[in-house]
């Protein structure tokens, strides 16, 4: 089986080279590209394509990859929000996605976000380099007894639950099905008005869908705490950012951390450094002292991308010696 890996950055290549040395049936390809509809041709020729985050996966673009003889789409990541199933589905294209890489990984990022906006380690770092030890603007507040509300408690949410009991907060959750597990650490379910009224520290970690998109919103900023913490290492568009920007400006928020961005698919992954970003929003964002935004790396650890590459390649091979058995027995786990 030949397969076109699109979005592919030399880390990646690494551990899916590693991956693949016991997969003898499949030929990996690697394509820095990411996958669009004017990048779609190079998927000619190939029996699989396997793609990222930000790669383009709608109607028109699996209609294309249809039509080249494409049997499945392996995303590396835990997401598909950019994927239309349907399309897939009417067409006899599984998607398999990577469930479970490390839930650890991104739980422990956001609680890095929390950290370095409280104690506002990224402004002390700088001052440090220039050789300013003045304490003045740097003040901090326990984590002890604070408030953390977690929206969506699945393995990333209930890890990120875990670390912050740990610290001696309260947790208050809000899920559409609750986790037991968190339940006898002494979490608290309640219903979204509550968690937003309550919490000191609001952390996301559902899936983007209709219901989520732009959950946090001017509606929702204007029913939580003076000076709230919002952190989100999920989906870029489960927060409005202009009326997030508006929320910084008035106070209502006092402290964002964003892993995630909603126009994030033209400027994550890549280096931009020497290029002109053409986005007023993002560009006003980062101008905030109170703001920390990371580029989309919080599942970036050894061991996460270890478990993405081990787990893809075993879906495609699975699928490369036996498409008929593996077809039916593909379970919700990690096909849709």
């Amino acid at each position: 089986m030949k397969v076109a890996v699109f979005s592919c950055k030399p880390y990646d290549k690494r551990t899916l080279d590693e991956a693949s040395e016991t997969a003898s049936d499949i030929e990996l390809v690697y394509f820095e590209s990411r996958l669009s509809l004017e990048t779609v041709s190079l998927a000619k020729g190939y029996d699989a394509i396997s793609c990222f985050v930000n790669d383009d996966l709608s109607r028109p673009v699996i209609e294309q990859l249809a039509n080249y003889g494409i049997k499945a789409i392996a995303m590396r990541c835990a997401g598909y929000n950019n994927v239309d199933l349907y399309c897939a589905k009417g067409l006899s294209i599984p998607v398999f996605h990577v469930p479970d890489y490390s839930p650890t990984s991104v739980a422990e990022h956001a609680v890095a976000l929390i950290m370095a906006l409280n104690r506002k380690t990224h402004r002390a770092y700088h001052r440090v380099k220039e050789g300013n030890f003045a304490l003045e603007g740097l003040m901090g507040f326990n984590l002890e007894g604070k408030t953390v509300g977690c929206i969506g408690t699945g393995r990333i949410g209930e890890a990120f639950c875990r670390i912050m009991n740990g610290f001696g907060c309260k947790v208050l959750c809000y899920d559409l099905f609750e986790n037991e597990r968190l339940l006898a650490l002494g979490a608290e379910y309640v219903d979204l008005e509550t968690l937003y009224a309550e919490s000191d520290i609001i952390s996301l970690h559902c899936p983007l869908n209709a219901s989520t998109h732009h959950l946090i919103n001017k509606t929702s900023i204007h029913k939580m705490k003076d000076g709230v913490m919002i952190i989100n290492t999920s989906r870029g568009a489960l927060v409005n950012a202009q009326e997030a920007i508006d929320g910084l400006y008035s106070g209502k928020i006092g402290y964002l951390g964003l892993d995630v961005y909603e126009q994030e698919g033209k400027i994550f992954f890549e280096d931009m450094s020497s290029h002109i970003i053409y986005d007023s929003v993002f560009q006003l964002l980062l101008t905030f002292p109170n703001v920390v935004v990371t580029g989309h790396q919080g599942y970036f650890t050894d061991i996460a991308l270890r478990h993405i590459a081990d787990t893809t390649l075993a879906n495609l091979e699975q699928l490369s010696k036996d498409p008929a058995t593996f077809k039916r027995e593909l379970t919700a786990k990690n096909q849709y």
